[in-house]
């Protein structure tokens, strides 16, 4: 009859990256005594207050995540820098402390427990098996946290390239939360004409940030045309913009292939335009005033 416990608690933790809560050890059954009697085998080991992990620790990122959220009680998700983490959308996930947001603020040491009273349904999901922030949610939380500007347009379009983000979602979340000051940084990547699409680099943040500047047409980022990608693209005026990084120079083939793709292009009435982050850096009005003049050509062609 012992067995059939602990092949209980098994199977709970199973669904819980090998972590079990007192309270789940209570609703199986166990009295405090079987509780501790366990924790002295070695069968529960304690990793927060009311928290044991079953037979080992778990040191997966993942799995000690959602020990912090079963710390945190009832309603709690993985959120801010550790559900951004979780989502992959910073390259670096740094686990101390892990961030979890909860109906009640509960101090436990090693977790940054932030208090929320306006979490919906649609503002929690699971990622491989952890309560966290919906995608939408986790940006949000993060966008007043990320300065300056940029450091936002890097978080958000590498949030999109994950394609677990979506606008449509974020923009649900903006409407419920009008007067939130995330909401007034967020609103631009709404609009279009403003945002374009996701951008994979400091290179393609930087160009897009030099076509607002210079009150260039909105152009696309990251887009497909004839079955090639292209990384900037001026759809009006049929005008593509590449931008040349210095690996670009040292690999021959990329160089052959893509003059090639140009001149495919170009046949179909498409023109390339190659910039370099040297020539959008050091002389970005000679760069914009030409570019302009190319696009106002294409214009007066079409």
């Amino acid at each position: 009859m012992a067995e059939l416990p602990d092949k209980l608690i098994a199977a709970v933790a199973r669904t819980q990256h090998g972590y079990i809560t007192r309270a789940q050890l209570l609703d199986l059954g166990l009295g405090a005594r079987s509780i501790v009697y366990r924790v002295k085998i070695g069968r529960l080991i304690p990793v927060y207050a009311g928290v044991y992990a079953v037979g080992h620790v778990p040191l997966g990122l993942e799995a000690r995540a959602h020990a912090a959220v079963l710390a945190c009680g009832a309603g709690a998700v993985l959120s801010h820098g550790s559900a951004a983490g979780l989502w992959k959308y910073v390259k670096h996930w740094n686990p101390s402390p892990f961030e979890v947001t909860a109906p009640t603020k509960r101090g436990r040491p090693g977790i940054t427990v932030h208090r929320a009273t306006t979490l919906t349904r649609k503002d929690i999901t699971r990622q491989l098996g952890v309560p966290v922030t919906s995608p939408a949610r986790t940006v949000f939380d993060m966008a007043p946290r990320l300065t300056p500007d940029k450091a936002l347009r890097r978080f958000v379009n590498d949030a999109r390239l994950t394609y677990t983000f979506h606008l449509g979602d974020l923009a649900e979340l903006l409407a419920r939360h009008p007067h939130h000051p995330a909401t007034k940084r967020l609103n631009p990547f709404l609009d279009p004409r403003k945002a374009g699409g996701p951008t994979r680099s400091e290179f393609e943040d930087a160009f897009t940030e030099f076509a607002r500047r210079y009150r260039l047409p909105a152009p696309i980022t990251n887009t497909h045309v004839l079955g090639f990608e292209a990384d900037v693209l001026f759809p009006d005026q049929r005008v593509i913009v590449e931008l040349d990084g210095a690996e670009f120079h040292l690999d021959r083939s990329a160089f052959e292939s893509d003059r090639d793709r140009d001149a495919t292009l170009l046949a179909a009435g498409y023109v390339t335009v190659r910039i370099t982050w040297e020539r959008l850096t050091q002389q970005p009005a000679r760069e914009a005033a030409r570019l302009k003049k190319i696009l106002e050509a294409r214009s007066s062609a079409a």
